[in-house]
């Protein structure tokens, strides 16, 4: 019970460090983006057709910061939990 209450814990602090944090991302290109920038091609480049969450930013509110990283940290969390019962049921 106690091994439940921490890692509950553990999730709601990574909740919140995903949620508030994201408010300091810079609005600066990333690395590759900047490349491109500096190189002159930057308007070559096309849109994913997958783009789920473009810019990491969903709308123009402070929750369209706020829900990208939620987001992204309930599918981490998802995909490492999967990937733990797979690797748990393998050795049984």
């Amino acid at each position: 019970m106690k091994r439940a209450w921490f890692l509950g814990g553990l999730l709601v602090v990574a909740l919140l460090v995903a949620g508030l944090l994201s408010h300091f991302a810079s609005d600066a290109p990333d690395g590759l983006e900047r490349v491109a920038e500096d190189m002159g091609f930057l308007g070559h480049a096309r849109d994913a057709p997958y783009g789920v969450m473009p810019d990491y930013a969903v709308g123009g509110s402070w929750l369209g910061r706020t829900w990208p990283g939620i987001a992204g940290t309930l599918v981490v969390l998802a995909l490492a939990s999967g990937a733990g019962w797979l690797i748990r049921r393998r050795s049984a």
